[in-house]
């Protein structure tokens, strides 16, 4: 086989090898972990194997064994980069693509914009329980204010009231 071939099985690429430094954790961390892994497989020439390219052949292809032999292959490389929590769910597998479709799916829905929000949400509770009670009023603003505002939103608002104070003071 070509050294080009998808199916081409290089002598570095063994199953205990780490590609990314990344350990996907969940939603938090899918968008990196993904584009690590992606950029990784590319080199690698593999990314056929996740995102379809690269088909798995009928029973009594010459290449079954070779794209099964990758397939685990590059089934190893993602079982390497996740947490255990994710590993225990995933561990067995038979499908590169699958498992991908998977993980894409459960970290890139609605529960990761709901998670993303909570964060949200927290960050600013941080922000205010740090304030002092004279910025109540451009709290319950804030708080008001829909959709809220993101956390650099807020302290910038937060930062013109104190520049606006400053200047009153001063005058």
């Amino acid at each position: 086989i070509d050294f080009n071939d998808t199916l081409y099985l290089h002598p570095s690429d063994t199953p205990g090898v780490n590609l990314v430094n990344e350990q996907l954790i969940g939603n938090e961390n899918y968008g990196v972990w993904s584009r690590a892994m992606l950029i990784a497989l590319r080199a690698k020439n593999k990314i056929g194997f996740i995102d379809y390219y690269c088909k798995k052949p009928v029973v009594g292809s010459p290449f079954l064994d070779q794209w099964e032999r990758y397939n685990a292959i590059v089934l190893s490389w993602i079982m390497n980069t996740v947490s255990k929590e994710l590993f225990s769910g995933i561990v067995y597998a038979t499908n590169a693509q699958h498992v991908w479709k998977d993980l894409k799916e459960s970290c890139n829905c609605e529960t990761s914009k709901a998670y993303l929000e909570h964060d949200q949400q927290q960050k600013l509770l941080q922000i205010f329980m740090g304030l002092h009670e004279s910025y109540n009023s451009i709290r319950s603003q804030i708080l008001m204010m829909s959709p809220l505002p993101s956390v650099g939103q807020t302290y910038s608002i937060i930062s013109q009231e104190e520049s606006h104070r400053g200047i009153m003071v001063g005058a």
